[in-house]
C-alpha cells in the first residue's frame, strides 16, 4: 500500500510557515509610515480641495462639497501646468543626453577612478538644495562668467541676460536633479555583461548599431527609472523658479506655494496639488507601460 504523498510547500502550523506569518510584520512599520504621512494628508488634500472658495484664513472654511474647485484651478492655471511640464521635459532629456555618457563611463572606463567619480556625481547633495540654486544666480547674473563669456563670442548681445529667462530656470532644474538620472543610469548600466557588448564587435556590427542594440535595450530599466526621478520632482519644483526665473517662468509648483502660505487659499492650493498629483500619476503609468522593461513591470 503506496504512501500518501505530502502536499509541497510549508505545511500550516510548520516552522516555514510561522516565519513567513512573521515577515509579513517587518510591512508594519512601513505601512504605518506611509498612512500617516501620505495616505492621511492626501484624504485631507481631497477634502480641503473641496471647501467653500468663498471662506477665508480668519474665518475658517466650510465644506460644501464645492467640485468646482478643480474646474477653476484648471482654468485659471492650465498655462502653469503646460510650462512645468515642457520644462520638466525638457530638463529630463538634457540630464538623459547628459548622464547617459556620463553614467556608460564611469560603468565601463573609469577603472580604479569610478569611486571617485560616484562620489563626484553625489558630492552637490552635500550641498542645501537652497544654497546651490542661490549659487546659480551668481554664474548666471548680468556681470558673471557664463554671461560675460557668451557676450565676449556674440551668442548674446551686449545688453543679453541669462537670469531670470527661462534658460536658467532650466538651468537650475538640469544642475539640481542630474544626479537622479546619473545614478540609477549608472547602476543599470553596471550590471551589463562587458561581453555582450564585445560580441557584437566580433558579429561585424559598429559601435553604433552595438549600442543600439545591446548597450541600450540592456540599461533601459535606468534610463526608465532616471527619467522619473528627474521629471516628477522636476514637475512640482518651485525653489528654481522662484530664484532663477521672474513670474513670467513660474511654474504650478510656485502658485501652490503662493495659494498655500501667502493667500492662505487652501482649496485652491489643494485643488491644484491634487490635479498636479493626477496628470503626474497618469504620465508616468503611460510612460512606463509604453517604455517599461520586465524589471519595471
Amino acid at each position: 500500500m503506496s504512501a500518501a504523498p505530502v502536499p509541497a510547500g510549508p505545511q500550516p502550523g510548520s516552522e516555514t510557515a510561522r516565519r513567513r506569518g512573521w515577515g509579513w510584520l517587518l510591512l508594519v512599520p512601513g505601512m504605518l509610515w506611509l498612512a500617516v504621512f501620505f495616505l492621511f494628508p492626501t484624504v485631507q488634500l481631497v477634502f480641503t480641495s473641496l471647501y467653500d472658495p468663498s471662506g477665508s484664513y480668519e474665518q475658517g472654511y466650510a465644506m460644501t462639497w464645492h467640485v468646482a474647485n478643480y474646474v477653476d484651478a484648471v482654468r485659471d492655471t492650465w498655462n502653469l501646468f503646460a510650462r512645468s511640464f515642457l520644462y520638466a521635459g525638457i530638463a529630463t532629456g538634457v540630464c538623459l543626453a547628459l548622464g547617459y555618457p556620463l553614467a556608460y563611463a564611469i560603468a565601463f572606463k573609469a577603472g580604479r577612478w569610478r569611486n571617485v567619480m560616484l562620489v563626484l556625481v553625489i558630492a552637490p547633495f552635500f550641498t542645501s538644495f537652497l544654497l546651490r540654486t542661490l549659487s546659480w544666480r551668481t554664474i548666471l547674473s548680468d556681470q558673471g562668467p557664463v554671461t560675460s563669456f557668451l557676450q565676449t563670442i556674440s551668442v548674446l548681445p551686449d545688453d543679453g541676460r541669462l537670469l531670470a529667462t527661462p534658460v536658467a530656470v532650466i538651468a537650475g532644474l538640469i544642475y539640481n536633479f542630474m544626479p537622479f538620472m546619473t545614478l540609477p543610469l549608472y547602476a543599470s548600466l553596471s550590471k551589463v555583461d562587458y561581453r555582450l557588448i564585445e560580441a557584437a564587435g566580433d558579429l561585424y556590427s559598429s559601435p553604433f548599431t552595438g549600442f543600439r542594440k545591446v548597450t541600450f535595450p540592456l540599461s533601459l530599466p535606468g534610463v526608465v527609472s532616471g527619467t522619473l526621478l528627474t521629471f516628477i520632482p522636476a514637475c512640482g519644483d518651485y525653489i528654481n523658479a522662484e530664484l532663477l526665473g521672474t513670474p513670467k517662468q513660474y511654474m504650478v509648483g510656485n502658485r501652490i506655494q503662493a495659494a498655500f502660505l501667502t493667500e492662505h487659499n487652501y482649496p485652491l492650493a489643494a485643488s491644484l496639488s491634487l490635479i498636479l498629483m493626477a496628470l503626474v500619476v497618469l504620465m508616468v503609468v503611460v510612460y512606463v507601460r509604453r517604455a517599461g522593461t520586465e524589471e519595471l513591470v
